[in-house]
């Protein structure tokens, strides 16, 4: 498990390692054809800020070589706001005082046929943290009404056992998102204070489960502000390092969620500028080739338009983050406040007006649909 390599490193050591980065360390890592661990600090290291002209065109040269220029559309559904979980930057946290709502069967394809109408075929199920309400049971409950409509179902909910997982995966789950929030192990529980997500090593582990589980792809990530990005994404990064060895297999994301307004939410500790953002992201795709890298409606208009070129593969559109939002007037809080509220329609025309080609399905089974269709 991820746990026995976690254990082997000190938050603060790996701090100071980061921010002692130089020049030096940061050229080594752009001319370098096979990079490691110790180049990624530097690229993601306050001494790379002054080759981000540079970091930006071999991040673009890079993804473009491995993706084409091609951008990947999903939406996120969300199915419920339940959640049995105290988190205090989540609008769904279970103390804060909110309508909730879990969608029925009947609203699921309600919500399910806007977005086909709006052309997805990837759909990203959400829900919090709530065994009762939105247990296994529900999910694949979901997932079955769901798969002859969408091509690929993601979802991002609760950490599950391997045989849950299994269960799914059986029922036609694609992927799944489980972002450990930080993986600063002291300071987690003052994030969670009550409920099964405060189980720092339960959570981390997650990603052995699925991948024992024989899941096709894992989203990895970070909520940026909670605690130092740099180092945070040091231990992602090593978290992927670890997955892509053993379960090789198995695809592999990164998301760049940073703290956005909602319900109880509490300040960000830390602030990432939209530069160090860039940065960050670019040092990810020059570090990892494979990697898809996404970027939602969390974002402005503007750095959404901006970062299309230089290494994300995948985007949110038209994204509404509370339970019915597409369809059902009756309202319910939503998970965090959307910053890029254009339709679906206005983003697919900024990603061609930049030259690109919007992709609805996931571009791995388009390529073995390709090859499986060849003599």
């Amino acid at each position: 498990m991820f746990q026995d390599t976690f254990e082997k490193y000190n938050w603060d050591e790996v701090r100071t390692s980061i921010y002692s980065k130089t020049d030096k360390d940061v050229l080594r890592a752009l001319s370098t054809t096979k990079r490691d661990i110790e180049d990624f600090k530097a690229l993601i290291s306050p001494a790379a800020a002054p080759y981000l002209e540079q970091m930006a065109q071999l991040s673009h040269q890079l993804t473009q070589k491995r993706f084409g220029k091609t951008i990947q559309l999903y939406a996120p559904l969300y199915l419920s706001n339940e959640c049995q979980n105290i988190c205090n930057y989540c609008g769904f946290s279970f103390d804060n005082k909110i309508k909730r709502k879990t969608l029925s069967g009947i609203e699921i394809l309600q919500e399910a046929q806007y977005l086909k109408q709006q052309g997805f075929e990837h759909a990203l199920l959400v829900t919090g943290e709530a065994t009762q309400t939105v247990g296994v049971g529900y999910l694949q409950n979901s997932i079955k009404l769901l798969k002859d409509v969408f091509s690929n179902i993601s979802i991002e909910v609760q950490p599950l056992e391997q045989n849950e997982y299994e269960v799914l995966i059986n029922e036609g789950l694609y992927a799944v998102l489980v972002y450990q929030e930080t993986y600063h192990k002291d300071n987690y529980k003052d994030y969670h204070p009550k409920g099964k997500k405060s189980n720092f090593n339960y959570r981390l582990d997650t990603p052995d489960r699925l991948g024992k589980a024989g899941i096709h792809k894992i989203g990895l990530g970070v909520l940026i502000g909670l605690e130092d990005w740099r180092t945070d994404n040091f231990f992602t990064a090593l978290h992927l390092n670890y997955l892509e060895k053993k379960y090789w297999q198995t695809k592999y994301s990164i998301s760049f969620p940073r703290l956005r307004p909602a319900e109880g939410l509490i300040e960000p500790k830390v602030i990432i500028s939209d530069k160090e953002l860039v940065q960050l992201i670019c040092a990810w795709r020059i570090f990892n080739e494979e990697l898809e890298l996404s970027i939602s409606t969390r974002e402005s208009e503007v750095f959404r338009n901006n970062i299309i070129k230089l290494g994300t593969t995948s985007m949110s559109a038209g994204s509404r983050t509370n339970p019915g939002g597409y369809t059902i007037e009756e309202e319910s809080l939503e998970q965090f406040e959307i910053n890029d509220d254009r339709s679906v329609e206005e983003i697919i025309n900024q990603i061609k007006k930049t030259g690109y080609k919007p992709v609805w399905k996931d571009w791995f089974l388009m390529k073995n649909a390709t090859v499986l269709a060849l003599p």
